[in-house]
């Protein structure tokens, strides 16, 4: 597991256990959970909206099962309590905020999201109604909680995710700090045109050299195809390229070309440029960083089951689920892919749960470190993940090539969520500083 401080959740504003809260099963009191409804009082007020001990107990009891389940290890009781009221500020100034901003959910979206829910559990609308009321689910608290949640989630969108970008220098700048900068990791894809100066050439004829250079680099600056005029002015031998140098890393590259065009755009023109063989026109195609060290991953090709908890499923009746159906295959009574098809909570269910090939970082680091203790073909024990349980099998493991293109990707996608984890927590902070907060008796938990 994570651990009580570990960043388990992609990106969250709330830390420490609570993180692994998250939709699409929002927290509800139910009928096991009575035993928190002892009188209740304010424990705080945002905004002069309050929170009561009750909503801390229940956020407690929650955190206590699901951590059980993962077998991780809980502060002390007074301490957990106090996290989780500074959680429950945070997520109702927040909330506030987004309705202050104008943010809605209206009954249609309510609905799609309860039935969401009930179809992930394979239930019909109704029929997971009358489970919660028969389980003693208070119906309104949990649609209250389900709107609390996607005014989170929505608010999250518009004013932390959709202000994040990545740029091509942000990767460049990436594996310039990783592979530590050297000249070796920058690659310049260059074109050259290169009018030769004899050893004793006159000043008459360098003069004369230099404005035939500088009549190619203006009409390259103009716009003209450089290719043809390389062919028409180059006295270089790659002139029958079109001047192509290619892609080269810089320490391959004479040192005058590297200084004169690494800062130059892409498609910028530098020269004349005079060096002992004679004039050089340089026109930068391209530039990067050199990929990083690996070559080349291991990829696994995975199933999965999942089964979804919260309100209609606790984690231990999902671990117990699981546990038969993993029986069952073993025993030779059922396939994998015929229960993940009839199971499974997730997209891939269609395809008997077929997660296809991923390279290492695709998956959650709770899932993908119980994937990766596995075999070929072998099954593992039900794994709670921040998702809810599942039953893995990995089919295949391969080593495969990657690509320049695919490691800028996964650079990519790695900074983009750690921005917006930055983000998140900076907007957080500031909305958390603009709301009034007054503590009262303290949680008793």
């Amino acid at each position: 597991g994570c651990g009580w401080r570990g960043r388990c959740g992609r990106r969250s504003n709330s830390r420490g256990a609570a993180e692994s809260l998250s939709l699409p099963m929002p927290a509800a009191s139910s009928g096991g959970a009575t035993s928190v409804r002892t009188a209740d009082f304010i424990v705080a007020l945002v905004n002069s909206e309050p929170i009561t001990n009750n909503e801390v107990r229940q956020r407690m009891l929650q955190i206590r099962q699901q951590f059980a389940q993962q077998g991780a290890a809980l502060p002390p009781p007074a301490q957990l309590a106090r996290e989780v009221l500074e959680q429950l500020i945070n997520e109702r100034a927040q909330i506030q905020q987004a309705r202050d901003t104008g943010i809605r959910v209206d009954e249609a979206t309510l609905q799609d999201a309860e039935r969401t829910i009930a179809a992930q559990n394979q239930m019909s609308l109704e029929d997971f109604r009358r489970r919660l009321a028969a389980e003693g689910i208070d119906h309104n608290r949990l649609r209250t909680e389900l709107s609390n949640q996607i005014l989170l989630q929505r608010v999250h969108e518009r004013e932390v995710d959709a202000r994040v970008r990545i740029t091509e220098a942000d990767i460049d700048a990436y594996i310039h700090e990783q592979t530590g900068g050297t000249e070796a990791n920058l690659l310049l894809d260059l074109s050259h045109i290169l009018v030769l100066v004899p050893e004793n050439a006159s000043a008459a004829q360098i003069q004369a050299l230099e404005a035939r250079a500088r009549q190619a680099a203006d009409k390259a600056r103009a716009g003209a195809d450089f290719a043809a005029l390389a062919r028409e002015y180059s006295d270089a031998p790659e002139k029958t390229e079109g001047g192509r140098f290619g892609v080269r890393p810089a320490n391959r590259l004479p040192e005058l070309f590297v200084q004169v065009t690494r800062d130059l755009p892409k498609g910028g023109i530098v020269g004349p440029v005079r060096s002992p063989a004679g004039f050089h026109v340089l026109r930068l195609n391209d530039k990067g960083q050199a990929g990083l060290p690996a070559a080349t991953v291991v990829q696994t090709r995975a199933r999965h089951i999942l089964l979804r908890t919260g309100p209609a499923l606790s984690e231990a009746d999902a671990v117990a689920r699981l546990a038969r159906m993993r029986a069952d295959i073993l025993a030779g009574r059922a396939s994998f892919e015929e229960l993940a098809r009839q199971s499974s909570q997730d997209g891939s269910a269609a395809a008997g749960g077929d997660l296809g090939w991923a390279a290492p970082g695709q998956f959650v680091p709770e899932f993908e470190q119980v994937m990766n203790r596995l075999g070929p073909g072998d099954l593992s024990a039900p794994t709670v993940s921040r998702f809810g349980v599942h039953l893995i099998r990995v089919d295949e493991r391969r080593e495969t090539q990657v690509s320049q293109r695919e490691q800028r990707d996964q650079i990519r996608a790695m900074l983009r969520e750690r921005k917006a984890a930055e983000a998140l927590d900076r907007w957080g902070e500031d909305v958390r500083g603009r709301a009034f907060v007054e503590y009262r008796d303290p949680p008793q938990p």
